[in-house]
């Protein structure tokens, strides 16, 4: 099965598809991720992302969806797998399908109010050396300004304060409603709450995929 993980900044779909990964033992594949590596690496793919960063420009569809279409041919996605930050419009779904047409799949979309949005990002702060991140409200570090796991500085990210939240939110709303009409065309669209606590969010998309999962047996 092929989870697509929808939301806007801030919605917590990184801690969701993390949760899934570990529940349903299928392998998360953060596009963000994936995409830092093949730069860090010097691949081919990374090389070029690269070039289009630098001349100022976002990575095309194109090289996305090939790092995509890399990581998917690996043996643990054969049952299926989790995608977060990937299709991001109407032409990585068309590319996501040309490359892996065989999964059954479902996209969940985690709404949360823009307001909520806002508090959770502007109160973000991640670990400078080991990337984790932290909420000074809802899960503040145990020394203010350091990682428990490594001790590194907490920083804020320049682009998590309230303006450029809502600049976000409304690029986001634009994006999404192709995407929520191709999978709502297809019968495999669920939008969930994602106000509440960490698990309670994970419950309602459990319930959903336990569903879907009992129906393919």
């Amino acid at each position: 099965m092929r989870i697509i993980l929808l939301g806007p900044p801030g919605s917590g779909k990184g801690t969701q598809g993390e949760m899934i990964e570990r529940k349903f033992n299928l392998p998360r594949i953060a596009t963000g991720d994936i995409l830092r590596e093949a730069v860090k690496l010097k691949t081919p793919l990374g090389l070029a992302a690269e070039a289009q960063i630098k001349a100022g420009h976002l990575v095309s569809d194109e090289i996305v969806a090939s790092l995509v279409a890399e990581r998917i041919k690996q043996s643990d996605c054969l049952q299926g797998y989790i995608l977060d930050g990937f299709p991001r419009n109407l032409n990585q779904i068309k590319l996501l399908e040309k490359m892996d047409n065989c999964q059954e799949e479902i996209a969940i979309e985690i709404y949360v109010p823009e307001e909520t949005v806002i508090k959770r990002l502007v109160n973000r702060r991640i670990c400078s050396s080991c990337g984790t991140v932290y909420n000074i409200i809802t899960s503040p570090p145990q020394r203010f300004e350091f990682c428990d796991f490594c001790g590194g500085q907490l920083i804020q990210r320049e682009d998590d304060n309230a303006e450029v939240i809502r600049e976000r939110l409304r690029i986001y709303e634009t994006e999404i409603k192709d995407i929520r009409e191709h999978y709502c065309r297809k019968g495999v669209f669920y939008k969930i709450n994602g106000e509440g606590s960490v698990d309670e969010v994970f419950k309602r998309i459990e319930i959903i995929l336990e569903s879907k999962i009992k129906k393919k047996v």
